[in-house]
């Protein structure tokens, strides 16, 4: 198959038959850095179409199904859109901003009603009968016997970490709302029944859920100007006592019918309802996590994979690399070689909980003699070290040795693709400089153009004296990765930490 819009080959991506007739408008939130794969992936997943982004989403209209839209890789939580404006005016007067913060989401019920609608046929359930607001559970309630496994338990953990760290970035310093803890203008706790007073105060009589509609709560994030006036509690707080008023819903914060995410920041504003009770970016198929899924997705989409090719990660750790690429391009063979025996083990419970047994191979060799033949393989794919665990930023040679051995393995045409730290992404310039591997038409849609990131390193002075003795070393022995030209070079976010992936196509034979 040819390669598509994100360089995958592999299966045939379907437009979603439509459950509604005129198409869902959608937001789909996404790390910092990756909205532009997240874009891609949509419309050639999807057909999706009205697709443009901000940092942190991307808004998307789309004919599909859950079942279609659960396949979504790069993204990290999928909304139902409400509404979507832009930034809101900011003065000083709390009251003011509170009410127009209220016009601005209830000012078109109909829009509300249309949504919930769609929502209820894309769920196809009443209610909260299959669980779908459940991300934030209370810890008193019970799991179910497979969601006590520990491993599992810290791995849905570290994701959801990760992805509220991902959207408060991209909205800068935005502070989430607790589901079932708020604080009001005094600083006491609210709870369910203090927002239900709310309501009595204002005048509503409580309702029954079940004649009249849904129990729902408010979480929102707010972030920017706005933030300096208004906590995200108390705009969550007004929007739901103006949601009270209109529908009659009943406020329930520990266990809703209804979710309603509001998102406010000096950029947009966004209202939307969440699809599904699991972010996208939760692996059913990854039992212990390793790089982060949306990260290892996106790279394996750069690698270009078509059917019948060889892939190798030679520094595969747990294996999720391999493991999105194989899911996602399943007619390809898949090769991963680490040197510590209990990634390796850790990878092959990975890849047989995913049933990809008779799809990736796994190898104890170091990655800087790698025990396979020259131009073997179609695509090399790796989450370069940090050096914070493995302590490699010592090691001069480790990204010369480790470039050539890729190249050596690497069939003409083929690509590379890694991931590094802001300190290896400094340190890389420095080896393809030194080895005259500049070409002048090494970006692609200015993509290639990398920009120099000033770090601050803990380490002080020794971090200067390492790559200043790098440096020299480099000089000295000119390696060349002559075949190797730059393709891209994407910066993305890993939570708190700033990495690159960069993308190399291999244009010769090595050494030419």
């Amino acid at each position: 198959p040819s390669a598509g819009p994100l360089g995958g080959g592999g299966p045939k991506w379907r437009r979603g038959r439509a459950k509604m007739a005129a198409g869902g408008r959608f937001f789909c939130t996404a790390g910092r850095g990756l909205e532009p794969f997240l874009a891609r992936e949509l419309r050639a997943r999807l057909g999706a179409t009205e697709v443009d982004y901000v940092a942190g989403k991307v808004f998307f209209t789309a004919d599909a199904e859950p079942s279609e839209l659960k396949k979504i890789k790069s993204g990290e939580r999928l909304f139902l859109l409400i509404k979507k404006h832009g930034p809101l005016p900011v003065s000083g007067h709390k009251g003011k901003m509170l009410h127009e913060i209220r016009s601005l989401v209830i000012e078109e019920p109909k829009d509300w009603l249309d949504v919930i609608t769609a929502w209820k046929n894309l769920r196809g359930c009443e209610g909260k009968k299959d669980g779908v607001f459940q991300e934030n559970p209370s810890p008193c309630k019970r799991k179910s016997e497979e969601e006590m496994d520990v491993v599992t338990k810290r791995q849905k953990t570290e994701q959801v970490r990760e992805i509220v760290s991902e959207e408060c970035q991209a909205g800068a310093e935005e502070n989430g709302v607790v589901p079932d803890r708020k604080s009001d203008e005094k600083g006491q706790p609210e709870t369910e029944a203090s927002l239900e007073d709310s309501s009595k105060s204002s005048g509503e009589k409580p309702v029954d859920n079940e004649k009249h509609g849904f129990s729902f709560r408010v979480s929102c994030r707010c972030s920017g100007a706005i933030a300096k006036i208004l906590t995200s509690q108390e705009i969550g707080r007004a929007i739901g006592i103006a949601l009270m008023k209109q529908f009659r819903w009943r406020a329930d914060l520990r266990n809703p019918d209804l979710e309603i995410f509001v998102h406010l920041n000096d950029i947009h504003s966004a209202v939307g309802i969440p699809l599904f009770s699991l972010p996208l970016a939760n692996r059913e198929y990854i039992k212990t996590a390793g790089l982060r899924s949306t990260i290892a997705w996106a790279m394996a989409s750069l690698a270009e994979i078509s059917a019948g090719d060889f892939v190798l990660d030679p520094m595969c750790g747990l294996g999720t690399i391999l493991l999105e690429a194989a899911t996602e391009w399943p007619e390809a063979c898949y090769w991963g070689t680490d040197i510590s025996d209990s990634q390796l083990e850790g990878a092959g419970v990975n890849i047989k909980t995913a049933g990809l047994v008779d799809k990736i191979e796994l190898l104890k060799a170091s990655v800087k003699a790698l025990p396979l033949p020259s131009e073997s393989f179609d695509a090399v794919v790796s989450d370069i070290p940090f050096g914070k665990k493995f302590k490699i930023t010592k090691d001069v040679r480790f990204l010369p040795d480790t470039l050539q051995e890729m190249e050596r393995v690497l069939r003409v045409g083929g690509t590379v693709v890694l991931l590094l730290s802001q300190d290896l992404h400094k340190r890389m310039d420095s080896i393809t400089k030194s080895g005259e591997n500049q070409s002048p038409n090494t970006s692609s849609d200015g993509a290639g153009e990398t920009t120099a990131v000033e770090t601050s390193s803990s380490d002080g002075n020794s971090s200067s004296v390492v790559k200043g003795v790098e440096e020299a070393f480099l000089s000295s022995r000119q390696p060349r990765f002559g075949s190797l030209v730059l393709d891209g070079v994407y910066e993305v976010s890993l939570g708190k930490t700033v990495a690159f992936i960069y993308k190399y196509r291999k244009v010769s034979a090595a050494g030419n």
